[in-house]
């Protein structure tokens, strides 16, 4: 699957985006820190392809919403590191276990072999394992709201949303199940706006927002989510016979996305551009 390319954003996208991406990766690479252990323990292979599987690459999209909405709700970056690094430790989880043979069976991933292709399956499943649990370590001791953090990363990765969204996914897969377009909503709300409305929501309340303010970056977050996917979805040739509707809908998600942001005012230029490019894309 390819996913739009952040080269045809504006340059003020591409510039947030690129500085993102290293506050973020140096983040996650103390998160996701070899341990002190000979090579040949297991615990040093399982650390090693935990970093392979996060550390390969990838747009870093999600966590640099994280820091953008802390940015917009008055907080600074070094207050959200740690929330961005979880989102995207759980993102990686998500995109392994997808990989593997029993869901989507794919030997590739951003160029280069999946976990369990580089490793094995069992190895792949527990690197899952291992970054879902790191992603609600890293977040636990964020300075503002943690408790509140964990919860949202709960309640916006589990049954009733990513992981329902997977669930239907493989359903539909088995069924060869034709979906309409309030069904493909359905879909996307799941598997990729939950991941968007987290990340905005975990960005506010590491900047100590109330809330109203979090709740407000949420319906942010799942609107560009949502126009993400059917951009993506349009970009790949996905659902064509939803196509015409599907670009209509992005553009509408993509306003209701920047009319939420009316009270924040300049702070959220931002992430007003970045709706705005989705919209476009």
């Amino acid at each position: 699957m390819s996913t739009i390319d952040p080269g045809t954003a504006p340059t003020e996208i591409q510039q947030w985006l690129s500085s993102a991406c290293e506050a973020v990766n140096q983040r996650l690479d103390k998160h996701l820190a070899l341990p002190d252990v000979p090579k040949e323990d297991p615990v040093y292979r399982l650390a090693e392809a935990m970093r392979y599987a996060v550390l390969g690459g990838g747009k870093r999209l999600r966590p640099a919403l994280v820091l953008a909405s802390c940015e917009a709700c008055g907080g600074n970056r070094a207050q959200a590191l740690d929330a961005a690094a979880a989102v995207e430790i759980l993102h990686a989880y998500t995109l392994v276990h997808d990989d593997l043979p029993a869901m989507d069976d794919d030997d590739t991933r951003r160029g280069r072999p999946t976990v369990h292709i580089k490793y094995d399956v069992a190895t792949a499943l527990l690197v899952g394992d291992a970054l879902l649990t790191l992603a609600f370590g890293a977040i636990s001791g964020q300075e503002h709201g943690a408790a509140q953090a964990v919860g949202i990363l709960a309640a916006r990765a589990g049954r009733d949303q990513l992981i329902g969204g997977q669930m239907l996914d493989l359903q539909w897969q088995e069924a060869e199940h034709q979906a309409d377009f309030d069904e493909v909503e359905r879909l996307h709300h799941g598997k990729t706006g939950a991941l968007f409305a987290a990340s905005c929501e975990l960005g506010a309340t590491a900047s100590g927002a109330d809330v109203g303010r979090v709740a407000t970056m949420g319906r942010y977050g799942m609107a560009v989510g949502v126009a993400f996917q059917h951009a993506d979805d349009l970009d790949d040739g996905d659902f064509p016979e939803q196509a015409a509707r599907a670009k209509e809908r992005r553009r509408q998600l993509a306003r209701d996305a920047e009319a939420e942001l009316e009270s924040l005012g300049e702070d959220a230029a931002l992430l007003r551009s970045f709706a705005q490019w989705i919209g476009q894309a």
